[in-house]
């Protein structure tokens, strides 16, 4: 995910090598002044796993088990080209034990919710951010100090994670399910409030639906920080962006369809036509293709949280290039057809994932012709426009209807 302006995006993958290396640089030198700054210095070190976390300073740190991880075992995905390295990849994934972190005396840090202790420790594992590989790359680093740290009386738990504030997928698949994590662990301990992202009506609406009306909301701002009493931290609920099923059945739960009787059975997502957002460039040229099938052309952006899930819950038949918007198949019927599109430069395999936790679904992907990145490296053009040959599309509807 990258919040670069759109004419900005091609150059996304060097701007991303550099943060990681300012992180790193200005890090040596904020962790060497952490001690003389005193309240408001930057972490010193970390715990690379909140096990070890808590192990380095129990009279603090505990950590709670929650539910029983998973062993995921995917069948191949189905497309063209056959077989593609990212969705190969992502077929096996261990699925750690859910659990909470208790931090008493702990400060959370950001949008990004960086999760400190009283001794000076980030908890990398709760606090991981993209395309890092070491703690010392955290964007925490680029501080010279924390903001002004605000107390917070009781528990806060922390629900904010990287992308969260911004990114429809990682709100719905990362910040809700940390929610289901603590309530399944916690079950009768309300907190005195919730760290979360809610700068945006749709936010707010889902955290109402969520159960969290009535609890109080700490929006979770770039330069905010907060020393809670017993600060609570569930596990990172979709690691690996694997999609755990428990994650589809929680939200489905959650957040049911209300009207599926007049929502269309058929629908394209539509990305718009701005340079560089991952539009599907001859859309007009493809259109007629998907019309004479009987496709509804729909923009989830305009659409409030309500009407996105009756449009999803109810549509047989799903076509989209890769965008957040098809985060929304978590709430698809079972039977539902998915074929997302892709450029070559940028491949995922996140909502494969979620429709494979649907019962009977029938996923397909069809790359656009061109060079990627060979096995195991960076999809870093990640908003790069899609240009999809018109007999390889109606090959691949062809294939997904029949």
């Amino acid at each position: 995910m990258s919040r670069l302006p759109n004419q900005l995006q091609p150059i996304w993958p060097l701007v991303k090598r550099l943060h990681r290396l300012a992180s790193f640089l200005l890090g040596v030198l904020s962790r060497g002044v952490a001690p003389l700054i005193g309240s408001r210095g930057l972490p010193h070190g970390a715990g690379l796993t909140s096990a070890e976390t808590a192990a380095a300073e129990p009279a603090y740190v505990r950590l709670h088990p929650g539910g029983a991880g998973e062993q995921l075992r995917r069948a191949s995905a189905v497309g063209t080209p056959a077989r593609h390295w990212v969705f190969e990849a992502g077929r096996e994934y261990d699925v750690p034990d859910r659990f909470v972190l208790e931090i008493n005396d702990g400060i959370v840090v950001g949008d990004y919710g960086a999760n400190l202790t009283p001794g000076g420790l980030l908890d990398y594992e709760t606090s991981e951010y993209f395309g890092i590989t070491d703690w010392r790359e955290h964007p925490i680093f680029l501080r010279t100090r924390l903001p002004p740290v605000e107390h917070v009386d009781g528990t806060v738990v922390s629900l904010a994670v990287r992308g969260g504030a911004s990114n429809y997928y990682h709100f719905l698949l990362d910040v809700l399910p940390r929610w289901g994590i603590y309530s399944e662990t916690f079950p009768e301990q309300a907190p005195d409030a919730v760290y979360v992202p809610a700068g945006t009506e749709r936010q707010r609406q889902m955290l109402d639906m969520a159960g969290l009306d009535k609890v109080r909301i700490i929006e979770s701002l770039k330069h905010s920080a907060v020393r809670a009493d017993r600060l609570m931290v569930p596990s990172m609920p979709n690691l690996g962006e694997s999609a755990p099923p428990w994650t589809t059945r929680w939200l489905q739960e959650r957040f049911p369809a209300q009207d599926v009787a007049s929502r269309p059975r058929r629908l394209y997502i539509t990305r718009g036509d701005r340079p560089n957002s991952r539009r599907l460039v001859n859309e007009a040229e493809l259109w007629p293709l998907l019309e004479r099938r009987g496709f509804v052309r729909v923009d989830p952006g305009t659409m409030s949280v309500q009407d996105q899930i009756d449009h999803f819950a109810a549509a047989e038949v799903i076509v989209a290039v890769h965008g957040a918007a098809l985060t929304n198949l978590v709430f698809s019927r079972p039977g539902v057809r998915v074929l997302e599109m892709f450029t070559p430069t940028y491949v995922n395999r996140t909502f494969w994932a979620i429709t494979d936790n649907i019962a009977d679904s029938r996923y397909r992907y069809l790359i656009a012709e061109g060079q990627g990145p060979r096995a195991g490296g960076r999809m870093n053009r990640i908003q790069a426009d899609v240009t999809i040959a018109p007999a390889a599309f109606d090959a691949a509807l062809d294939d997904l209807l029949a």
